[in-house]
């Protein structure tokens, strides 16, 4: 009976105790992304919050976590734009200008897989400001993928909401990394 009564309290115990971790890593998210949000117009509180926190490992992940975690989501993203433009070039027919557009885009997102794995190989070595360069080049290339289809009154981005998404994410990644250095710099 004895042992019964220790193995519930350690099960307990080990229940609190992982209760607590994911609380202070929802408050790490929260109180990262309040920071991030006001100090970057760039970034909106929620989609930084519901971002990060749809990433399994953020619930128990430090702030150096975190900055990993918000380049693997721009890595997720770039990737799967990728594939997308590939889908939409392959399944619909365009207008030549369209189509156009969305060849560039497709080399930009194409380009910026690898840039965004650069970023992970810097931001791993703690080189901050080269990691910085790459993922602010992939905040280039999705404002330039929108900027093309808007070179000719009357046509409309089928990729509005995937490049201001990858534009957010890099920046919440490159808000996480300031507040990173920032902090080993104190």
């Amino acid at each position: 009976m004895k042992i019964c009564i220790s193995f519930t309290s350690s099960t307990l115990i080990l229940a609190f105790l992982i209760t607590i971790q994911a609380v202070k890593s929802q408050d790490l998210i929260h109180s990262t992304c309040q920071t991030s949000s006001k100090t970057d117009p760039n970034i909106n509180y929620n989609f930084c919050t519901s971002s990060l926190q749809a990433a399994p490992a953020s619930r128990c992940a430090a702030l150096s976590g975190l900055g990993m975690i918000s380049i693997r989501l721009v890595r997720y993203n770039v990737t799967d734009t990728r594939c997308y433009i590939k889908q939409l070039l392959k399944t619909k027919r365009w207008d030549p200008y369209v189509r156009q557009c969305l060849n560039d885009c497709f080399d930009l997102y194409s380009d910026a897989i690898p840039t965004v794995k650069l970023a992970m190989r810097y931001y791993n070595s703690k080189r901050f400001d080269d990691a910085n360069i790459q993922i602010s080049s992939i905040m280039d290339a999705a404002t330039t993928c929108e900027d093309g289809f808007g070179e000719k009154e009357g046509v409309v981005s089928p990729l509005t909401k995937r490049n201001k998404d990858t534009f957010q994410l890099s920046a919440v990644a490159l808000s996480v990394m300031r507040i990173i250095q920032a902090g080993s710099s104190a």
